[in-house]
């Protein structure tokens, strides 16, 4: 007998939803944040440096991935393998373009479908388990999928990786330069993020919403929550595909130390710092946890203990992220 239905019982349709869009609906994005993210876009190409614009594609490129990773985090788990999937859609497109002479959106288009096969496939499997079980198991499929393509070197180049990837290119036009590829990278960020804000306002956001909150309650109101977190773990590896590919086009190299556990262990801390319940979470721990490697670039040896600590006072003072600051209002009555 499924315990959630013996719990609580099915309620009426009006009350279900009612429930599920308040299970920590999504901060709107109004005009300010509009403005405020088109103003933000446009200070490297004010600042007009090469090293900006290096770091202002990285944050686009984080942005993606970890926007992608919080829909599962809203689902109610947490997957140590989000990196890997990302280098499932480096690989794809890598194959695309530079194996088989396709167009560059072809190569992209291949990275989120195969990334998206994988993760559904894999979530057949492993998401009957929950909490720390899962975890550990997408770590044991990420470390798998790295000594896979550390195997088969003849095709994914082995430890030595794949080099003189072509650069993106859409129309003829190529996007060899840093400026006009972070303009590449912000346009499909935007997107990315006008997508998520659309999916989180619709019925199978709020589900997902739903089943993270309160898997229990969302069961007994009809939400399979199996099928909701399978389905929230291959939209997101979906988008980490995209990652994975502009990644891969951007560098023009790849191997596969460049998406092991550590770059799922970013990730998540991102996501953490920036927020996982907010839109622009994922922005907003890119924002901050991106550059840090160069701030502490003279004290390399401990910046594991610097991101260790960061960490910790995230969790303990801000544990809704930065995302989920409040500014004091003027003139707010004491209670």
């Amino acid at each position: 007998m499924d315990v959630s239905k013996a719990v609580l019982p099915p309620m009426p349709p009006a009350t279900a939803r009612g429930l599920i869009r308040g299970a920590a609906a999504p901060q709107p994005l109004g005009a300010a944040g509009l403005l405020g993210l088109a103003v933000l876009a446009c200070i490297p190409f004010f600042l007009n440096q090469a090293f900006t614009y290096h770091l202002a594609i990285f944050i686009c490129i984080n942005t993606i991935v970890v926007t992608s990773l919080s829909v599962l985090a809203r689902a109610g788990q947490v997957s140590l393998c989000h990196g890997a999937l990302a280098g499932v859609g480096a690989y794809a497109s890598v194959f695309c373009v530079k194996g088989l002479g396709l167009p560059f959106a072809v190569g992209v288009v291949a990275a989120m479908v195969a990334a998206g096969c994988v993760a559904y496939l894999l979530g057949r499997i492993v998401l009957r388990l929950q909490g720390v079980y899962f975890v550990l198991v997408t770590f044991a499929f990420g470390e798998l999928l790295r000594l896979v393509l550390l195997e088969f070197g003849d095709v994914t180049g082995g430890a030595n990786g794949i080099t003189n990837i072509p650069p993106a290119s859409i129309a003829g036009y190529v996007f060899m330069e840093k400026p006009a590829f972070y303009a590449l990278a912000a346009a499909i960020t935007i997107a990315v993020l006008a997508f998520f804000k659309w999916f989180y306002a619709s019925p199978a956001g709020e589900a997902v919403d739903a089943v993270g909150e309160n898997p229990a309650l969302a069961e007994s109101s009809g939400i399979g929550v199996r099928r909701t977190q399978l389905f929230a773990f291959t939209l997101a590896s979906v988008f980490a595909g995209l990652g994975g590919a502009l990644l891969a086009h951007y560098v023009g190299y790849i191997s596969p130390e460049s998406f092991n556990m550590h770059l799922s262990v970013a990730l998540i801390i991102m996501m953490v710092v920036g927020g996982r319940r907010y839109l622009l979470g994922g922005l907003v721990g890119a924002l901050v946890m991106t550059p840090l490697p160069e701030l502490f670039r003279g004290a390399v040896e401990s910046q594991d203990i610097l991101y260790g600590v960061a960490l910790i006072l995230m969790l303990r003072f801000l544990p809704q992220g930065l995302a989920g600051m409040r500014l004091p209002r003027k003139g707010r009555k004491q209670a």
